[in-house]
């Protein structure tokens, strides 16, 4: 059956202006593209463009180059109404919950906000009502209306951030790193809310993240990103079965395995040096730099992007023999 794709992402660009005529190259032609009700994951090292991409995708900043196209139509060149209205379909879970929330607002007036902005429910107590709901659903209750944020846990807070996100009862979600500034037992709790909130609302994802292991419980199809670039894509059980690129690879290796015996025998990869500036990156493979496969080619020639097998594409000099 025929996959219905709701957003791609074709030959992407965000490069900001730094002085003395310098660019730094956050996302560096950036393609992809996700299926509707699919979860598509973002990993990759702090630094390496994945939060940007999310951003530009959210039309927070305009891209350099290339396009964003959301069911065909692209979110960069609408008119003013016509944003208006996407603005209900795309919405964004971030980071950090506490730095997200007004600290000056009740979690009421913070989820009910966007409610009042596209005149949701001309009667109050219908909103009311809608925000009470939202609440439940992401596992709170009504007392917690009447409150401020600096009153909740870490967990907590990052729950009413997805209860606002849910408030327009939107198509598709970004969450920007949501668990990475969770402690390890909420992490999992906010997980599996999501998933169950995909399922229940027929949501489609892209989940940015640094920690490859827990992007395996969420994720269909994964991407993973260096220095601007993505480097490898496929499905996510694919990527942890068969790994291809060198990077892939390595940021595999560092995820613990919880038996003993298996984690004191096995290799872990550590990668040399530091992740190279966006403002110089490396000539040809950008990953070269750090890489232990590295060959001559990989100074002057950037590796082409192809699909090596079935849904499994890289982009590396060792398969495009």
């Amino acid at each position: 059956m025929q996959k219905d794709i709701l957003l791609e992402v074709n030959n992407l660009k965000k490069y900001f202006e730094v002085g003395r005529g310098k660019l730094l190259k956050a996302v560096d032609d950036v393609t992809f593209h996700i299926y509707r009700g699919e979860t598509f994951g973002l990993v990759g090292e702090s630094g390496c463009g994945k939060s940007t991409t999310g951003r530009v995708m959210m039309r927070l900043y305009q891209p350099t180059d290339g396009e964003v196209l959301y069911n065909g139509k692209n979110v960069h060149n609408m008119n003013a109404q016509e944003k208006f209205a996407h603005n209900r379909k795309m919405q964004m879970i971030f980071q950090d919950p506490y730095a997200s929330l007004n600290p000056r607002s009740t979690v009421r007036e913070i989820i009910g906000e966007p409610m009042e902005v596209h005149a949701l429910y001309p009667r109050k107590q219908e909103q009311l009502m809608r925000i009470y709901e939202l609440l439940e659903i992401v596992g709170l209750n009504h007392d917690h209306a009447n409150r401020y944020p600096h009153e909740f846990s870490g967990g907590q807070r990052q729950r009413i951030g997805i209860a606002r996100a849910l408030s327009l009862k939107p198509e598709f979600i970004i969450a920007d790193e949501p668990i990475s500034a969770l402690d390890v037992s909420v992490q999992a709790q906010v997980v599996n809310l999501l998933k169950r909130l995909q399922k229940e609302q027929r949501l489609t994802y892209l989940f940015i993240a640094h920690d490859l292991s827990m992007v395996k419980h969420i994720s269909d199809r994964i991407g993973v990103m260096y220095l601007g670039n993505i480097v490898e894509l496929t499905e996510s059980h694919l990527l942890y079965k068969k790994p291809l690129h060198p990077y892939t690879q390595a940021l595999l290796s560092a995820i613990p395995i919880p038996d003993p015996e298996i984690e004191e025998k096995r290799e872990r990869i550590i990668l040399k040096g530091e992740m190279p500036s966006p403002i110089s990156p490396p000539s040809g493979c950008a990953f070269r730099t750090r890489c232990a496969e590295a060959m001559d080619i990989c100074a002057f020639q950037k590796p082409i992007w192809r699909e090596v097998e079935k849904n499994h594409f890289v982009a590396c000099h060792l398969y495009n023999g």
